[in-house]
């Protein structure tokens, strides 16, 4: 039997290794968009030009990258909100997740952006963990992931319809669009395994 301080105390580490996580991934971003902009923006170079073949090896680097401060803060927040909860149901899980969503929103994008554009930024990824946190729940039957998920719609869901909208030509909506997918399918990809019953004789 597990005591309620055991219980506690592993909520507890797993909150600080997720916290720990996503404020180093997101102090990355913010790293990486110091080098380019001292460099003369040389990263933009690793975004994607769609079709392009030997742009396929960009499709992760690009979830990296940015074009300019701005677009990194605009990214930040959303994705610190939604990689800390969704890194609380276990690191591994968390990366493997985020790994399905970056390469097949790096992939999507390289098939269906318009031609002669260059497409980077973790938008993809942020659309992808907040598809993977709304159907989460529902996806694994746990009520905490069901709550979760539908506090992140409300809050979050207007400005996810916009993104993924056609008519928003600021941002790149095919990344949004099958950065969204992404994350709704690696919710079932990666769904917790149904405990067997315990019995007892």
């Amino acid at each position: 039997m597990v005591s309620t301080t055991s219980l506690e105390r592993s909520r507890t580490d797993r909150a600080r290794t997720a916290g720990k996580l996503m404020l180093g991934w997101v102090a990355l971003l913010w790293a990486l968009e110091a080098v380019d902009f001292a460099s003369g923006h040389s990263l933009d170079a690793y975004g994607i030009t769609p079709r392009e073949p030997g742009e396929l090896g960009d499709i992760v680097s690009a979830s990296f990258l940015h074009f300019g401060f701005a677009h990194v803060a605009a990214n930040s927040v959303p994705l610190l909100v939604f990689g800390f909860l969704a890194a609380l149901g276990g690191v591994r899980r968390f990366l493997a997740v985020a790994a399905l969503i970056i390469v097949a929103d790096g992939i999507g994008v390289w098939l269906i952006s318009p031609p002669n554009t260059n497409t980077a930024g973790a938008s993809g990824l942020v659309f992808g963990l907040f598809g993977y946190l709304l159907v989460r729940g529902f996806v694994d039957r746990r009520l905490v992931d069901v709550a979760t998920g539908l506090v992140i719609g409300a809050i979050w869901g207007g400005s996810i319809l916009l993104g993924v909208s056609p008519a928003n030509t600021e941002v790149s909506w095919q990344g949004h669009l099958v950065g969204l997918v992404a994350g709704v399918v690696a919710a079932f990809v990666f769904r917790r395994p149904k405990r067997a019953p315990v019995l007892t004789a």
